[in-house]
């Protein structure tokens, strides 16, 4: 498959530049198991990458000039000067690839040119991290070319300051990470504060379940203003609480924590699931270790309440799909990625899949809501060269 998709890429960057590549990169997209918007406030995430990936096949130049194309975008070849790029000054598909030899320029990197050419599988606007994809493909393929060096948590960082400064979107640093980081038939429990990692079995088919991702075909922009709202006000109910990041308040403090903020309602709301989502992390941590993966079901339940509730990132798509999902007999279901769209996941046993996939399928139409895409999420290998 990936050999296959290697080779179409390249081919396609040989008409476009009249020459070959210097090599062929892939980089997934990915789905947060459990963990949602912690990731800014230096707390705890559990990702794991997909098969969808965004592919990309570059050759280093040394004239200044950046070529950028891609297979899912009607235009043609845009040529860039690397002294001209600058934060926010594009508006395109292209600040993306753009912001990544920003940030590394920016961080001392010699980065002389390139020609990319791009192609991805990752659905776009789905909370699936199509642009973390993106910038760590290319990210990955400038560190080979360039011979930078650079681990992989250090390329999620500068993709990440791509993300924040020249895109200008306020992302926190999970899903360049699982990009980067993710390993085959492991979920990665990591700790955004120093970013260290923990990979964690998650062989679902093994034990006999599977686990669906929905995207509901609802849109979402994270440049736009709810997300930024949240992280506001997050990082204003640290301020009040007095700490670094809503990270530091321990869950057994939580209502003493929330008593202190008052008649600050809104911002009580947003502790509370930071707080909570956080020690729900830990807690699939520790089932997924000791092998009860079913009892992980409950916890996900839980995690979408938080979601829908109290940071009120939820739409009726999204519920729609959690809730007639778990009438089908799903073990869990939830929410993920940012919200106000996007996708759900749904645990659920082998056997059980066609039946809630028809069910939540059924819901849909008769809510008379776009079609949903349903697909099996395989715990699948971070970024790496194809070719």
């Amino acid at each position: 498959m990936s050999e296959a998709v290697a080779q179409t890429v390249a081919s396609r960057f040989s008409e476009l530049y009249g020459a070959e590549p210097h090599g062929v990169w892939a980089a997934p997209g990915r789905v947060n198991l459990i963990g949602e918007h912690t990731d800014y406030n230096d707390g705890f995430v559990m990702p794991f990458a997909l098969p969808h990936t965004a592919v990309a096949a570059v050759a280093r130049r040394d004239d200044g000039v950046l070529r950028l194309h891609s297979a899912d975008v009607e235009s043609g070849v845009t040529e860039l000067h690397l002294d001209d790029l600058s934060p926010e000054s594009d508006k395109n598909w292209t600040a993306y690839p753009a912001g990544v030899v920003w940030a590394l320029r920016e961080a001392g990197h010699a980065i002389t040119g390139a020609d990319i050419h791009l192609s991805s599988t990752v659905p776009s606007g789905a909370g699936l991290s199509s642009s973390a994809a993106l910038e760590v493909v290319v990210a990955l393929a400038l560190n080979d070319l360039f011979s930078l060096g650079l681990r992989g948590w250090q390329l999620a960082r500068l993709c990440q300051r791509a993300e924040n400064v020249y895109v200008g979107a306020p992302v926190g640093i999970m899903d360049q990470t699982a990009s980067a980081c993710c390993e085959t038939g492991h979920a990665l429990f990591l700790d955004t504060r120093d970013l260290s990692q923990k990979q964690i079995p998650f062989d679902l088919a093994a034990e006999g379940m599977r686990l669906l991702v929905v995207d509901t075909q609802v849109k979402h922009s994270h440049s736009e203003g709810e997300y930024g709202k949240r992280r506001a006000g997050c990082e204003k109910g640290a301020a009040l609480l007095g700490v670094d990041a809503l990270r530091d308040i321990p869950y057994a403090d939580l209502d003493a924590a929330l008593a202190r903020l008052g008649d600050e309602e809104e911002v009580r709301r947003l502790v509370r699931h930071i707080v909570t989502e956080n020690a729900r992390v830990e807690r699939v941590v520790s089932l997924l270790e000791s092998g009860e993966t079913r009892a992980i079901g409950p916890v996900l339940i839980e995690g979408h309440a938080s979601l829908r509730d109290d940071f009120r990132i939820s739409c009726p798509e999204l519920d729609l799909v959690v809730d007639t999902a778990l009438a089908s007999g799903a073990l869990g279901a939830r929410m993920t990625g940012g919200g106000f769209g996007g996708s759900a996941i749904v645990l659920a046993e082998e056997q059980d899949v066609d039946a809630i996939t028809k069910t939540v399928t059924e819901a849909f139409a008769s809510a008379g809501f776009t079609t949903p895409r349903v697909f099996e999420a395989v715990p699948s290998p971070g970024a790496r060269r194809l070719h």
